[in-house]
Parts: C-alpha cells; sequence; structure tokens
C-alpha cells in the first residue's frame, strides 16, 4: 500500500508543478559554435499546441524542469548552464576537463572508464552530476532538434529526488509521518527518469542509420526494464548505458573511437552489440569478465535454455 502511495505523491508532485509553468513564455539564450548553433531554452516553446500526447508530455516535462530550475541558486545554474560543443571539451580534452565541464550540446562522451573514475573516489557524489549532465543534454539536444522534449532535464529529473531524500530522510528520523512516503516517490521519481533514460538512449542509437552502422548495432542496445532488476544486475544496463550514450555522442560530435579497456575488455557485456536476454547472460561466460570469456557456456543447464 506505501507503493502505491508513493507513485500517487510522486505524480501529484509534478502535476502541481506544471500548471503554473505551461503558460510561461518563451526564453531563449543562443550560443554559437564551431560546431553548430544552438538555442538553450528553459521554459516552454510557445502558446501553440495540438491535443497530441507528445505535446502534452512535452509541456509537462519543460514545466517541471522550469520549476526546479527556479529553486536552484543562480551562481550554481551559471556554472552548469549548457554550453554549445566544444566550448570546453574538444576531442583532445583531458580526464579532469570532462569531468568538471558543465554540460554541452551535443553532449560530451564520457565513455565507463571516465565515469568510474569520476564515481567511485567521491563515493558516487560526481555520479549524481553526471546524472544531471546527460539529462540536461538530451533535454537540450531535443529542443534544439525537434522542439519538444521526452524527459524532464538535469533538473526536473535529479533535484525532485534530492529534495525528497534531504526532507524525507530527516522527517523519518524524527518519526514525523509523510517522511518514508516522501522516500519513497523520490526513489521512484529516479528510477521512472532512469527507465525514460534507458529509453531515450535506444531511441538515439537506432534512429539513424549511419549512426546505428558506426556503433555496429542491429538493436535498441538496452532492455528498459532491466532497470527494476536487483543490485548488481541493474548495474549492468547502467553501465550499457553509459557505454552507448558514451559512443552516440562521440559519433555525434565526429571525435575517432576510442579504446575503453573496462567496458571492452575487463567487463564484456558492457559494450557487447548484441541486446542479450537473463537467460543468455547467465548462460555464457564470455559475456561477464575478462577471465571468463574463454570458458565454456552453460548449454547443460535447463533452466538457462531460450
Amino acid at each position: 500500500m506505501n507503493s502505491v502511495y508513493a507513485i500517487i505523491s510522486s505524480v501529484m508532485l509534478v502535476l502541481l508543478v506544471f500548471p503554473s509553468y505551461i503558460s510561461d513564455a518563451f526564453v531563449t539564450t543562443t550560443h554559437t559554435s564551431k560546431l553548430k548553433t544552438i538555442n538553450i531554452r528553459s521554459t516552454p516553446l510557445s502558446t501553440e499546441k495540438d491535443d497530441s500526447s507528445d505535446d502534452f508530455i512535452s509541456d509537462f516535462c519543460i514545466g517541471t524542469n522550469t520549476f526546479w530550475r527556479n529553486l536552484v541558486i543562480e551562481p550554481v545554474k551559471k556554472y552548469v548552464d549548457v554550453q554549445p560543443a566544444e566550448t570546453t571539451v574538444n576531442k583532445d580534452s583531458n580526464a579532469f576537463t570532462k569531468l568538471t565541464s558543465p554540460p554541452e550540446v551535443p553532449g560530451i562522451p564520457r565513455p565507463v572508464w571516465l565515469t568510474i573514475l569520476g564515481s567511485v573516489p567521491t563515493a558516487l557524489g560526481w555520479y549524481g552530476y553526471y546524472k544531471f549532465s546527460v539529462e540536461e543534454e538530451l533535454y537540450q539536444y531535443e529542443l534544439q532538434e525537434i522542439g519538444k522534449v521526452s524527459g524532464a532535464g538535469g533538473y526536473g529529473t535529479l533535484f525532485p529526488f534530492v529534495y525528497g531524500i534531504i526532507i524525507g530522510f530527516p522527517l523519518t528520523l524524527l518519526h514525523v509521518p509523510g517522511g518514508e512516503l516522501l522516500i519513497q516517490a523520490a526513489g521512484i521519481w529516479i528510477l521512472v527518469g532512469q527507465m525514460n533514460l534507458y529509453r531515450r538512449v535506444n531511441e538515439l542509437c537506432t534512429e539513424d542509420d549511419d549512426i546505428k552502422a558506426e556503433l555496429e548495432l542491429t538493436e535498441p542496445p538496452l532492455w528498459i526494464w532491466w532497470a527494476i532488476l536487483p543490485p548488481p544486475l541493474d548495474v549492468v544496463v547502467g553501465l550499457r548505458q553509459v557505454h552507448f550514450l558514451s559512443e552516440y555522442w562521440r559519433v555525434r560530435r565526429g571525435y575517432p573511437k576510442e579504446k575503453d579497456i573496462i567496458a571492452e575488455e575487463l567487463f564484456p557485456f558492457i559494450s557487447m552489440k548484441e541486446r542479450f536476454t537473463l537467460k543468455q547472460f547467465f548462460r555464457r561466460p564470455k559475456y561477464w569478465f575478462w577471465f571468463t570469456t574463454n570458458w565454456e557456456d552453460f548449454d547443460s543447464i535447463p533452466l538457462l535454455k531460450d
């Protein structure tokens, strides 16, 4: 029952934000780049709408992003403001520059080794910045390309979760009613956002035939529902998302391919072009680690057969 209440409160949270921002004026800040001129938008596109679900979702996401963006202090907003590609990061940039750069459009390629380098020493603190950056890059990229969005961006995805935990955890410790519910709602919000991110990465990697061929894919690389699997299985799809989104931005920017030893050698499942099933993953040790690549498949186990 608590889970049902959490879902309801998550939906209500965004619906409360949506109406007051849906009619805001359109604001555009123009940046120039040697790759492309982009429009960085933080408020809804226009008041001209039709009744399609795409328009409703886009307005809903823009309203959510705008609301939470307005709660962030100006110095932080200024630092993380989305920039045109290669404002800070280019193909020759070092790891520190990539780790500390504000988001760019098209997005910054952040391979698995770089994501781990930033996340492990900071106890996943930097991963929060990664999550914000990739969501905001996709948000602004969609606005630039099609004028609509299908995600709430960095502000709308990350900050409801952060505020939910910051407020809900002390309330829970003090046994104040609603604290646990708020934490559950925050968890569901970030999980739904992660599943939506997987969906968007699948679309990006396969919607253009040239990019699809460059990535050597024959199908979308991610199983979206794997996000709800318990650890460490949810990490499998999470790392694959990091890899394929990075590769998409690399191709989009025209950068040469660089070997990611973690994704391509140490943990082969991360960069596998095949979208394997759970049974295939457990049956084929060659997917797992560098030291299991020569192991025979467990074909004799009936449970693992397709």
